[in-house]
């Protein structure tokens, strides 16, 4: 049986995705992997220039 890769979640979740411990372990493990899913976006669905644009229209600060 094959261990959970405990430092390779620990390095996603405090490395890339910069959340605080308390946060980090406070996740379940399907909502890291959610959050994690931007890492690797590779599907072609990359926000445009013209989404952000688009966004920013709709929720001006």
């Amino acid at each position: 049986m094959k261990t959970f890769p405990w430092t390779r979640a620990m390095e996603i979740g405090f490395g890339h995705l910069r959340l605080a411990p308390e946060q980090f372990w406070g996740m379940t493990l399907p909502e890291l992997a959610s959050a994690a899913r931007c890492l690797r976006r590779d599907d072609g669905d990359q926000m445009t220039m013209r989404d952000l644009d688009r966004l920013m229209g709709l929720f001006p600060d």
